[in-house]
C-alpha cells in the first residue's frame, strides 16, 4: 500500500486541477501564455497519476475499474465484481 501523505497529495492535485480546469481551458483558447504560466504548476491535468483508489498502487492500474491488478485479481476470486469470472478451459 501507498503511503498515505503520497495518496492525500495526489488528491490534493485532482481537487487543484478541477478547480481550474475552465481557467486554464480559456486562457488556452485565448493564446494567453503569461497567464498560464502564472497558475500553479500542479493545476496541470498532465501531472495527474492514476492510482488504485483502494490501495494508492501507481503501477498496474486498471481504467476501466479503477484499481490495480492485485486489487482487481483478490475482488473478481471473491466475486465482488459483477460479471468477471475466472477463465478455466
Amino acid at each position: 500500500m501507498a503511503k498515505l501523505s503520497i495518496i492525500a497529495r495526489d488528491r490534493k492535485k485532482e481537487a487543484l486541477v478541477k478547480r481550474y480546469a475552465e481557467k486554464r481551458k480559456a486562457l488556452k483558447e485565448a493564446g494567453d501564455w503569461d497567464g498560464l504560466d502564472k497558475l500553479p504548476r500542479s493545476s496541470s491535468r498532465v501531472r495527474l497519476r492514476n492510482r488504485c483508489k483502494l490501495t494508492g498502487r501507481p503501477r498496474g492500474y486498471m481504467r476501466k475499474f479503477g484499481i490495480c491488478r492485485n486489487q482487481f485479481r483478490q475482488m473478481a476470486s471473491d466475486g465482488l465484481i459483477p460479471g468477471v469470472t475466472k477463465a478455466s478451459w
